[in-house]
C-alpha cells in the first residue's frame, strides 16, 4: 500500500486495537479510562494525509515544520500519567496535530492547548472540531513568553526542556494547583528523561524520573522568560 491510499474502515480498526494491545498495552498503559479516550479520538484523522496508511505505527509522525506527533504509546503513558480527571483543567504546551489534546479534552473538563505555530494551530482546531471536541482551545502563542494567573491541575509539555533551565521548568511547575501533576521531558538527545512532578503543598513540590525517551525541544526554551503565573 503507497502512503497515499486509504486503508478500510475494517483496516483501520483494527489497526486501532493492535496499536491499543500491542503497543499502549505492552507498554503498561493499563488504565480503562485511557483506553478509552485513545479508541474513541480517531488518531487517523489528526495525522497529515500523506502518512493515514500509518496513523497506528509505533513512530514519530512528521506534521511538517520540524515537528512530529509522538508514538501512541507515549501520548497513552502521558495520559497515564497525568489521571485526568473529569473536573480538571489542562495546559497542554505543544498543540502539533491536537490529537493528544483531544484525548486530554475526552478525559477533562476542559483544556487550554498552546501552540507557537499558527499553521499547526489552524490545523489543530480544524482536526478538533471535526472530532466534535469542543471544550478544547488552542492558543497560538510562544510558551516561554506565556503571561497567565490561571492555575491548572495538569500541565502537559511535549517538548524538552534543556537541562539547565531550572527556571523555566520552576515557573511552569508554579501554575499547577496544589495536588496538581505535571508531565516533561527534560535533557538534550540523545539523553532525556520524561518526569512527572506533583505540586504537594503551596511550596513543596515532588519530582519523578518516569522513563528514558527522546523528542524535539521546546522551541525558545534557552531563551530567557518573561512569563509569569
Amino acid at each position: 500500500m503507497s502512503v497515499q491510499e486509504s486503508p478500510s474502515p475494517v483496516g483501520v480498526e483494527i489497526a486501532r486495537q493492535q496499536m491499543i494491545e500491542q503497543q499502549l498495552r505492552t507498554w503498561d498503559v493499563l488504565d480503562v479510562r485511557v483506553l478509552d479516550a485513545v479508541g474513541r479520538v480517531r488518531r487517523e484523522n489528526f495525522v497529515p494525509a500523506a502518512y493515514r496508511n500509518v496513523a497506528f505505527a509505533d513512530a514519530q509522525i512528521p506534521l511538517g515544520n520540524g515537528r512530529f506527533m509522538l508514538q501512541p504509546k507515549v501520548d497513552g503513558k502521558i495520559l497515564q500519567i497525568l489521571n485526568i480527571q473529569a473536573a480538571e483543567s489542562v495546559l497542554d504546551i505543544g498543540t502539533g496535530s491536537g490529537y493528544l489534546a483531544g484525548c486530554m479534552g475526552r478525559l477533562g473538563a476542559r483544556v487550554r492547548s498552546v501552540e507557537i505555530s499558527a499553521e499547526l494551530a489552524a490545523n489543530a482546531m480544524r482536526n478538533l472540531d471535526a472530532a466534535a471536541i469542543n471544550n478544547v482551545v488552542v492558543d497560538v502563542l510562544d510558551a516561554t513568553t506565556l503571561t497567565d494567573e490561571n492555575r491548572y491541575a495538569v500541565i502537559a509539555i511535549t517538548a524538552a526542556l534543556p537541562p539547565d533551565n531550572d527556571k523555566l521548568e520552576q515557573r511552569f511547575g508554579r501554575a499547577l494547583t496544589v495536588g496538581g501533576r505535571m508531565f516533561v521531558v527534560i535533557g538534550a538527545a540523545p539523553v532525556m528523561a520524561a518526569v512527572k512532578i506533583t505540586r504537594t503543598t503551596a511550596s513543596h513540590w515532588q519530582r519523578e524520573t518516569l522513563f528514558e525517551t527522546v523528542i524535539e525541544p521546546l522551541i525558545n526554551a534557552r531563551r530567557p522568560s518573561a512569563f509569569a503565573f
